[in-house]
């Protein structure tokens, strides 16, 4: 199952609930993410944090469908309805994320992860295969190196390795990550948006559907460029709402 709650009015953490499982993801699961997801939205939420329950981020697909054409259509759904949300996804990491889990980390924004964290897609070792679009993210997003050793050495990668590659941004929990998205979310939304935007469209020029130049003329306009330099002259901490 997936947990939605918020830990504040703009931050909305969601949680893979399946700890007896590893919170390895089935057919359901993925459909409660494609859900949680598909309903983040401005002004309400600035950030989302994904994270598992205890002990795992998300130990892998769960088998007993993983080679079904539903499995496959509800995993790709999942992806990329994070991949396409238009506020920062932080993925808090403790414990596995493998296979499936790696490959939801890829659709992250940022990544914060605990020393016992592992990182991996064994599916040579398992007869499968991930499709190419999520091997160009799993590529942008962790460096053609990772990607190599993931997909074609089947090797898992520890944090420190992780960090040194810049695929993982900081060490540390759940409360990390969460401190993290209270930092994000009182910076100007208009801006962190359009800037997510833009490096969306950097990756994949031909799949953004987002008019990024609007999105910058949009914040360059807004009210809350004008409260962040009058802020900044008056040497205080800006109050942005989003307009």
């Amino acid at each position: 199952m997936v947990r939605v709650e918020r830990p504040s009015a703009e931050i909305v953490l969601v949680t893979i609930d399946r700890p007896e499982r590893r919170n390895a993801v089935d057919i359901a699961t993925l459909d409660g993410l494609s859900a949680a997801f598909g309903e983040v939205a401005l002004p309400g939420t600035r950030v989302v944090v994904l994270t598992g329950a205890p002990p795992a981020f998300c130990a892998g697909a769960d088998l007993g469908g993983a080679e079904s054409e539903v499995f496959q259509k509800s995993l790709a759904g999942a992806l990329r309805t994070i991949a396409g949300c238009p506020v920062p996804v932080v993925a808090a990491i403790d414990g596995p994320a493998l296979g499936a889990g790696s490959q939801l980390l890829s659709v992250c924004d940022l990544r914060v992860a605990t020393e016992r964290s592992t990182f991996g897609i064994p599916a040579a070792r398992l007869g499968l295969a991930v499709d190419q679009w999520t091997v160009d993210r799993l590529v942008r997003e962790f460096g053609w190196g990772i990607a190599r050793a993931m997909l074609v050495g089947a090797e898992v990668f520890d944090t420190h390795r992780m960090v040194s590659a810049g695929a993982v941004h900081r060490v540390g929990d759940l409360d990390a990550a969460l401190a993290w998205a209270e930092t994000l979310a009182a910076q100007a939304p208009l801006t962190v948006v359009a800037h997510k935007a833009a490096l969306d469209a950097v990756a994949d020029p031909a799949g953004s559907a987002v008019d990024v130049e609007s999105l910058r003329l949009a914040a360059w306009a807004s009210a809350d460029a004008s409260e962040g330099r009058q802020a900044f002259l008056e040497k205080r901490p800006p109050r942005f709402t989003a307009s």
